[in-house]
């Protein structure tokens, strides 16, 4: 997947910790993921864990799994393997994960999308609730309202007022429906009140590389895949989805402040592992994600991107499932409303 030179120099902040494939690190999968984890568990781990991230290699979701490996697999005394397994939003990494032994060696990093899948796939295989144990929150990452550099709409106001004049010629980048910034793109479209050309990519990162380019128009993407870009003047930023600004590009208002209040979103994401691990075993990688995120490279390392670490109190199993429960009702309605569906 192509990306931004000055991504990848972003990215090459992050300690690399390797790629195997899923079959080999779940070997003997296919054991119901409802079921309890047998065996004895108080030598946890004894090989090395998979983090199956259900995105492309090298975008915002990879980006924050390898931050937090690093000092995990340090805390955990065990090597940690990240593995992409991309497709259809997200679900099939997913999926992957749902059906995989529940023994705390194969674990998943989600965004937002957890929440949203059950309302866009008719046939998804798993329920976020029912085939997973909540691990902990890892961050919230910020979303940007971002346009290539030559655009003529020079703030937020003016690209609401552009994009209802031109609404068929106008082009809305994506990374696929279900995508965070479907979701943020949707939301605008919303508080704009205008239905706009939108232009699905197979990730953020080949979507950014266009707008870079000047192929489209403009997009909403996660600070973790924009800031770079922002600060580079390479793109022109319009505002941040959030209700405070963020510290790595304190000059960017906040859609409240630049006056379309009714776009605020913002892209968590958290650790899953099947149905049935031992509790034990949850405990063990919740307290490991602790660490991690206390970690100064870590906290450092997301500033540069525009976010932060969650609280530690927000990296818990009971803490994630609550969030999870909320997000699913709230995005049940929002896509109901919208009337969208994925194939």
């Amino acid at each position: 997947m192509r990306t931004t030179s000055r991504y990848r120099a972003a990215a090459r902040m992050i300690a690399v910790i390797g790629v195997v494939s899923l079959a080999a690190a779940c070997a003997g999968n296919g054991g119901d993921g409802g079921t309890t984890g047998g065996g004895d568990t108080a030598g946890y781990p004894e090989q090395n864990i998979t983090f199956v991230v259900p995105f492309s290699a090298g975008g915002p979701t990879d980006t924050v799994t390898r931050m937090i490996a690093e000092p995990m697999a340090a805390k955990l005394s065990a090597k940690i393997v990240v593995q992409n397994v991309e497709g259809a939003g997200g679900t099939v990494g997913a999926g992957e994960v749902a059906r995989a032994e529940p023994d705390g060696y194969t674990v998943l990093m989600h965004h937002i999308g957890m929440s949203t899948a059950p309302a866009l796939y008719q046939n998804l295989g798993y329920q976020p609730l029912e085939s997973f144990e909540t691990v902990g929150l890892v961050t919230e990452v910020p979303m940007t309202v971002v346009a290539r550099k030559d655009f003529a709409p020079a703030t937020l106001q003016d690209l609401v007022t552009h994009v209802k004049a031109n609404a068929d010629k106008v082009t809305l980048a994506n990374a696929g429906i279900g995508a965070a910034s479907h979701l943020c793109g949707l939301l605008f479209q919303t508080a704009a009140g205008v239905k706009l050309q939108e232009v699905p990519y197979e990730g953020t990162g080949p979507a950014l590389t266009d707008l870079v380019g000047g192929q489209v128009d403009f997009m909403c993407d996660q600070t973790t895949n924009t800031s770079g870009q922002i600060s580079a003047g390479e793109v022109k930023a319009y505002a941040v989805t959030t209700p405070e600004r963020v510290k790595s590009l304190p000059d960017l208002p906040t859609t409240a402040e630049a006056g379309l209040p009714g776009l605020e979103v913002s892209v968590w994401h958290g650790l899953y592992v099947p149905k049935g691990t031992p509790q034990d075993v949850v405990q063990k990688l919740s307290e490991a994600l602790k660490t991690a995120l206390a970690d100064q490279k870590v906290v450092d390392q997301m500033a540069k991107l525009g976010t932060a670490p969650v609280p530690a109190e927000s990296a818990t199993p009971e803490a994630h499932r609550t969030k999870l429960q909320e997000q699913l009702g709230t995005w049940a309605k929002v896509i109901a409303d919208a009337g969208i569906k994925a194939s």
